[in-house]
Formats: C-alpha cells, sequence, structure tokens
C-alpha cells in the first residue's frame, strides 16, 4: 500500500489539473472517489474501462449536484472524508451550497483543495482560461522559445500539470499533515498563475545576479548555448547535449574529436554560441541516432536520444526502471516517486461515471434503502 494509504479524498470531477492531482493521490495509495455529474453517467462496460488514464484509480460516484438530495448527499460524504478537491470557478461551490464554510462546518478537519488558473481573488479570478494564459501572466512563457521567433508553449505541463495538479497534490498533503497535529482543516488556494510563476524562481535568481538575459533564446538553458541543444542527426532524428559544466563538456568535446583543436572558443564566449552552435548542428548530422547513442551513452557527455512518446517505454533504462507499465491495454506513466516500504501503485482502472454510486454509498455509510430513495429522486445516478 502507498503512503497515503488510508487517507479519503472526494474529488469533484473536472478536467486537467484537477484529476492530475486526483491520479496522483491516488496512485499514492489514498481512497479517491470521482464525484460525477448525473447527467454524465452513459453505462459502460467494467472489463472494458476507458482509456483515460488520467481517470485512474478511483472510483465513480455520480450526484446531481442541482438537486438539494445530491447536495446533502456529497455533504454527507464530505463528514467521512479527510479532503476535498474542486476545479471550479471561484464562488461556484458557495452557490451550489458546498462551499468551504459549509464543508468545515461538517467535517472541521477537512482539507479543502481548490484549483483555479487565476486563484480564488484578483482581477482576472472570474475570466476564462487555459494554461497558455495562465503561463503568459506568470512570465513563464514569454522566455521560452528559440532566438528571433515567438514563445512556444510547452504543451500544457506548465500550467495545469507542474503549476496546476502537482502544486495543489502538495498543498493537500502539507495541509493533511498540519490537520493531523492542529485538529483542524483549511482551504488550499491553488492557482495555475502563483504555481507556473513558482516554478520560474531559478530564473528570476539568474536574472537578479545578472546571468539572464530578457532576450529569448540567447542563455544558457533556452537553446541559446551551443551545448545546451538538441541537434538533428544523419537519420532525421534528434539528440539532446547538455553539458553545461567544464568536465562533461570536456568530455563531449573529446568524443566529437575536438579536444585538441586549436579553432575551439571559450565555452562562456557568447559571442560564438551561434558560430558553435552550427558547427555542432554539422557534426551531429554526420552519424544516425543511434550512431551517437553508441558513441555517448554512457558517458559524462550530458547526452540522452530524443525519444517519441512511442518510443520512451521500450528504452532499456526506462524499461529497467518500470517507468512506464501497460494495463487494460493501454501504455501509461507509472506512479512516481518511488518508496522503499509502501510503494505506490496504479489501484484500478479508469471509472466510467457513476459505476460505483451504490457500492461506494453503501460503504460508507448509507443505508441501501436511502441509497434507492436518492435514485429515485434522480439525486444520483
Amino acid at each position: 500500500m502507498g503512503p497515503l494509504a488510508g487517507v479519503k479524498v472526494l474529488e469533484l470531477a473536472g478536467i486537467g489539473p484537477g484529476p492530475f492531482c486526483a491520479m496522483m493521490l491516488a496512485d499514492m495509495g489514498a481512497d479517491v472517489l470521482r464525484i460525477d455529474r448525473a447527467q454524465s453517467v452513459v453505462g459502460g462496460d467494467p472489463a472494458n474501462p476507458p482509456a483515460d488514464v488520467l481517470n485512474r484509480g478511483r472510483r465513480s460516484v455520480a450526484l446531481d449536484l442541482k438537486h438539494p438530495d445530491g447536495v446533502e448527499t456529497l455533504l454527507t460524504l464530505v463528514e467521512s472524508a479527510d479532503a476535498l478537491i474542486e476545479g471550479f470557478r471561484p464562488g461556484v461551490c458557495e452557490r451550489l451550497g458546498f462551499g468551504p464554510e459549509v464543508c468545515l462546518a461538517r467535517n472541521p478537519k477537512l482539507v479543502f483543495g481548490r484549483m483555479t488558473g487565476w486563484g480564488q481573488d484578483g482581477p482576472y479570478s472570474q475570466m476564462a482560461g487555459h494554461d497558455i494564459n495562465y503561463i503568459a501572466l506568470a512570465g513563464a512563457l514569454e522566455p521560452i522559445g528559440r532566438a528571433g521567433q515567438r514563445p512556444l508553449p510547452p504543451l500544457n505541463l506548465v500550467g495545469d500539470f507542474g503549476g496546476g495538479g502537482m502544486l495543489l497534490a502538495f498543498g493537500v498533503v502539507c495541509a493533511l499533515l498540519e490537520a493531523q497535529r492542529s485538529g483542524e482543516g483549511q482551504v488550499v488556494d491553488a492557482a495555475m498563475v502563483d504555481g507556473a510563476a513558482v516554478l520560474m524562481t531559478m530564473f528570476h535568481a539568474f536574472r537578479a545576479m545578472g546571468i539572464w538575459n530578457d532576450e529569448r533564446g540567447t542563455n544558457l538553458l533556452d537553446t541559446g548555448a551551443y551545448f545546451y541543444e538538441v541537434y538533428e542527426t544523419a537519420d532525421g532524428k534528434y539528440v539532446s547535449i547538455g553539458s553545461l559544466e567544464p568536465q562533461f563538456y570536456a568530455t563531449l568535446l573529446d568524443k566529437l574529436g575536438l579536444a585538441d583543436d586549436p579553432s575551439m572558443p571559450r565555452q562562456h564566449d557568447r559571442s560564438q554560441w551561434p558560430a558553435m552552435k552550427e558547427r555542432f548542428a554539422e557534426i551531429f548530422r554526420t552519424k544516425t541516432r543511434d550512431e551517437w547513442c553508441e558513441l555517448l551513452e554512457g558517458t559524462d557527455a550530458c547526452f540522452a536520444p530524443v525519444l517519441s512518446m512511442a518510443e520512451a517505454p521500450n528504452h532499456p533504462h526506462n524499461e529497467h526502471r518500470g517507468t512506464f507499465v501497460t494495463r487494460n491495454g493501454v501504455v501509461q506513466p507509472a506512479p512516481a516517486p518511488r518508496f522503499s516500504r509502501t510503494p505506490a501503485e496504479i489501484q484500478r482502472p479508469p471509472a466510467f461515471p457513476g459505476q460505483h454510486t451504490d457500492e461506494v454509498l453503501v460503504e460508507w455509510g448509507f443505508d441501501p434503502d436511502r441509497v434507492a430513495e436518492l435514485r429515485r429522486a434522480g439525486a444520483i445516478a
């Protein structure tokens, strides 16, 4: 059982960062119940679960949260929960009758986790948005990209997942630890704009130290440096080089046959970076990706092949680590991080909305007759 075994979490179904947070908590052993909308129940064969592995590890209860009995059912579940996470716009939970004050009145130790893009307050708080908008306002999007080109959105990894769901999971676990000491719950206000800003801390430090330019694509870690770059190989594939430290850079030059070349400039002579990038590009186009792997893997040149999503699960290192697993025919990342005594695991496949409504309500203390009444009233599905 994972380190969060015994922790009971309610997840109000949403998209992106909320489900990712819930997945992380479930992978760590928490009993996470996803509260789906009653209107989303369409049925399905449990033997062929949905492929959306972001919803793995949880059971699903379907409630009509616009029905008074649906709200009361949720609040009854809250009484037995350790945490609740939601991703509505600010004020929605309050208007529906299950805001933090109401929930904490029913369960004073509850951790009420809130996931939004802009946060619970501020001029933007009621605006719609997505990852690209949140990281833009946080100052995390503008520096990403190559010189002379537009900023490049890094998928939705920085806002939704790194600065969003991961931040909320961290906040919830911190609040759960504090509640064990104080006996009191609290609200966790996790905003993607805040999280994306926190992820940029090192670059604010670099800028204050005078070692980071505001011109995109000219710095050490933003593809400005020729020794921290992606290069195309002879077969149209790519390799990554990250030889930042002098000893690693020396290893790279040795492997490339440049260690004794008198024309090589000093590593941090920025005036020579563009020309050296062209020279390196020519060198890396002389061999295939596999040939570069044969030459550079196992050395301290700070090298790795650039793998596709299809290739990554089959790389020997990832196979050895068990970094990816296959469940119900779907290849997916394994739970992380690793624990020596309480290993994390995927508890169950994704559920269909409402798949476990009766099972869970009875398990959490509802009388079977009451469950039948709620179903007849349309409060559950």
